[in-house]
């Protein structure tokens, strides 16, 4: 059957189930009902301290066919996920899922976990190139992965199209009843946003940390009534990990000249405004953005009601300038934001449900004016693909990609148009993340596309001297420069499900030849 962005997906996938497709962004809102909890009940007196991973593991039951659960706030520095996998792998234990928030190559170990059968089925909101997501796409995994949104995995946990058996927290101050916080410890990494529905929803929830201090820890981000157990080791991880992106305003003269273009469009568009919200990545180009929309506000007097994300320490620059009034931070992306959030009550934590879930009561990304992304390709109906590469290799997943794009009023993508000598704007994208219908404009260093669907945008930008032109002409532009390339050819073995963040089915990827 033929999806809603014309793919081609089964109605059933072997090691998925039955597949709802993608029927448009807006197509799958309304009532809602939440999945019960199991839990188990704490007398007074009852001890939640566990002295090591493998008695924790006795005490939770481990078995084949489990589902276990991690948060990637200490992204490439955590150690959690691989000290949990080892301790789990030595019992012979087989059969397992692992429903983690995000993959770096710090867990290159999961890969030999994957062909062994020891992991069989994988879920997570972004996946790092190297040995896993290689692993996932020459089809090791014997059930496919499948690759969700920031706002879609909570969504998934709390409807109990997730369901966890056991969640384990890595968690970097904690006390002996199971109050948690990542602002305080040698491995402090900011909100435990991710974790939280795993914490709410997972029938066993571990805290595991290396910082263990006197009750109540405090503040609590994450609260005892919803910790079974906590573990004490030597370390969770290395905070000099946590730092992603360049961290740093791109000094390349192309990517200076896509941010240019890129905070102009917001300009003229009416959105450098009295109140305006904003998001941006971590990226060199769109932190250049960030930069360039700093120097409007300044220029205007400014000051913004929000920005949202993960944050780096730009935008706690911004936010101590007085630009904003307030940040909502899913996931710190540097030092700098860690202390921002531990010191500053204007910078605000927020849940991965809060961030980005479709079918709660209103996430933060409905309030998004501005949203600043990214793209390894991007097609002439506006689709976006940040899963695969030129190779059909997995290289990504959403992250909050399709969140943001569907919540924001003016979702800007920025891309040279071509990398590594091949096109970015092509007739049809590799793997489609994000839905064209969301995305309201792209921004190269050649030109720049706004989608049909947008009049008012196309009314107010061609009253103004920007390069203006039909995405087609870009792609046209590309192929000149590199030529057209082969198409990848794929084999019919479906190696990961792309889900949008309401659940439905709106890409696979299938196995490389």
């Amino acid at each position: 059957m033929k999806n809603r962005v014309g793919r081609e997906i089964p109605e059933y996938i072997k090691g998925y189930g039955q597949v709802k497709p993608f029927d448009g962004a807006l197509a799958n809102y309304g009532e809602r009902t939440k999945t019960s909890v199991k839990l188990r009940s704490v007398k007074p007196g009852e001890n939640k301290l566990v002295e090591t991973i493998e008695e924790v593991l006795d005490k939770v039951g481990i078995r084949d066919g489990m589902t276990v659960s991690f948060h990637h706030h200490l992204r490439n520095g955590d150690y959690v996920m691989n000290l949990v996998m080892e301790a789990i792998a030595k019992r012979g234990v087989k059969d397992i899922t692992v429903a983690a928030s995000g993959i770096f190559k710090v867990h290159e170990p999961l890969a030999d976990y994957i062909k062994r059968g020891i992991i069989t089925g994988m879920s997570a909101n972004y996946i790092a190139p190297g040995s896993v997501a290689t692993a996932i796409s020459k089809g090791f995994l014997q059930k496919p992965a499948v690759l969700m949104s920031h706002g879609g995995r909570p969504r998934a946990i709390e409807s109990g199209d997730l369901h966890i058996d056991v969640a384990f927290i890595a968690a970097p101050t904690a006390d002996f009843y199971g109050n948690l916080n990542g602002v305080q410890g040698k491995a402090a990494c900011g909100t435990l946003a991710y974790s939280v529905s795993d914490a709410q929803y997972a029938d066993y929830v571990v805290a595991v940390t290396d910082n263990l201090v006197p009750y109540p820890a405090c503040p609590i981000e994450i609260s005892q009534d919803n910790v079974d157990y906590v573990v004490k080791i030597e370390s969770i991880g290395d905070p000099n990990g946590i730092v992603s992106g360049t961290l740093t305003v791109t000094k390349d003269p192309v990517g200076l000249r896509i941010a240019k273009l890129a905070a102009q469009v917001i300009e003229a568009t009416g959105y450098i405004k009295e109140g305006m919200s904003f998001q941006t990545g971590a990226g060199g180009t769109s932190l250049a953005v960030a930069a360039e929309v700093r120097k409007f506000m300044q220029e205007k007097n400014v000051v913004g009601s929000f920005a949202a994300g993960g944050i780096t320490g730009y935008m706690v620059d911004m936010l101590n300038e007085g630009l904003f009034r307030s940040l909502f931070d899913v996931q710190c992306f540097d030092l700098k934001a860690i202390a921002s959030i531990r010191d500053n009550p204007k910078h605000q934590k927020m849940s991965g449900s809060l961030y980005g879930n479709p079918h709660n009561r209103g996430a933060v990304v409905n309030n998004l004016d501005v949203m600043i992304l990214g793209a390894t390709e991007i097609d002439t109906d506006f689709n976006v693909n940040v899963v695969t590469g030129s190779d059909g290799i997995i290289i990504g997943a959403s992250g909050g990609h399709n969140d943001t794009a569907a919540g924001s009023k003016l979702a800007i993508v920025v891309t040279n148009l071509t990398k590594g000598r091949l096109p970015v704007v092509k007739d049809h994208v590799t793997t489609v993340t994000t839905p064209g219908e969301t995305i309201d404009v792209l921004v190269t260093e050649r030109g720049i596309a706004v989608n049909p669907g947008r009049q008012d945008l196309i009314d107010k930008l061609k009253e103004t001297d920007l390069p203006i032109v039909p995405i087609e002409e870009l792609k046209n532009i590309a192929e000149r420069l590199t030529g057209k390339p082969e198409p990848i050819e794929l084999s019919d073995q479906i190696v990961a499900i792309v889900e949008y963040r309401d659940g439905t089915v709106i890409d696979v990827v299938r196995k490389p030849l």
